[in-house]
């Protein structure tokens, strides 16, 4: 395989503030993650924020059939060394630019650690003003999840009231707990039927999570189950454009808001990050 990560450089970002990065995980498929992903990325957008939307799943990406997105050139063509991180980017909802990634480009799934790597050093010569960076991880715990999420700040797991996706949920906290040294993750439980039946779900998993590990999980929020979600979904549109004012538009207002108050990163971590030439500056800044 060609190297593009070295073939390739972009000049110095643009600015050296800080970015927000976030990874949205959950396990497994048909639990909504990628719409929350999309969603809370809309949110962010529609409040003013610049957000850069990264389809993670590198193998099967669904981000540009959820925004009616045609992209001439994805993720693939990227590592294969025939465009750039720049140049494969679209023009997404309100304040919100997305990253392609390629499906069913099989040689996207065998991509070795240091390739991760490589990829996630891109983004530091991307030239954007985007403040925050989220990332739909792929299902299951591959490497690119693994990779991806010691890249990032913040972890938000996405978790639904079925037996195997609390499993999955536990599973995908253990594993990167274990490996990325993760030790506080967001949880935001979608498809409720109620403010309370979010809290119980969310007091299930941690008290499993209790019984085995040393960790804090962060209740974020719940997205209730909302026909016009669906609605949106089958539109190609995300809920915060098509239906402003319905219920899960509101919750991911509410989310989004809540994201926007995190704290955002000062100076590196020691590991590969996304931006992390920006942190390098903001740290030497206060010097």
């Amino acid at each position: 395989m060609p190297d593009p990560f070295t073939a390739h450089r972009h000049a110095k970002p643009i600015q050296a503030e800080p970015v927000q990065t976030i990874a949205i995980a959950g396990g497994k498929g048909g639990i909504g993650k990628s719409i929350v992903a999309v969603n809370l990325a809309a949110s962010l957008g529609a409040s003013n924020h610049e957000v850069l939307l990264v389809d993670g799943d590198l193998e099967m990406g669904n981000i540009d059939q959820l925004l009616s997105l045609q992209p001439a050139h994805t993720l693939s063509d990227v590592v294969s060394g025939d465009r750039i991180l720049g140049d494969i980017l679209l023009q997404g909802p309100r304040g919100v630019t997305v990253v392609p990634s390629a499906s069913g480009i099989s040689k996207m799934a065998r991509l070795s650690q240091i390739e991760h790597a490589s990829l996630v050093g891109l983004f530091s010569d991307l030239h954007t003003s985007a403040d925050t960076l989220i990332v739909d991880v792929a299902t299951g715990l591959s490497e690119s999840v693994v990779s991806f999420c010691r890249a990032v700040r913040e972890v938000i797991i996405v978790v639904v009231d079925e037996p195997t996706a609390m499993r999955d949920a536990f599973a995908t906290i253990k594993v990167l707990h274990e490996t990325c040294r993760v030790r506080r993750f967001r949880i935001v439980t979608n498809k409720t039927e109620s403010t309370r039946h979010g809290l119980d779900v969310y007091a299930a998993l941690t008290q499993l999570t209790d019984n085995y590990m040393d960790v804090l999980l962060d209740y974020c929020g719940s997205i209730p189950s909302d026909p016009q979600l669906k609605l949106a979904v089958c539109q190609q549109k995300s809920v915060v454009e098509a239906f402003p004012r319905s219920p899960s538009a509101l919750a991911f207002r509410k989310l989004g808001a809540r994201v926007a108050r995190w704290p955002k990163p000062q100076t590196p971590c020691g590991h590969i990050e996304f931006f992390v030439e920006r942190l390098i500056q903001t740290a030497e800044s206060t010097r």
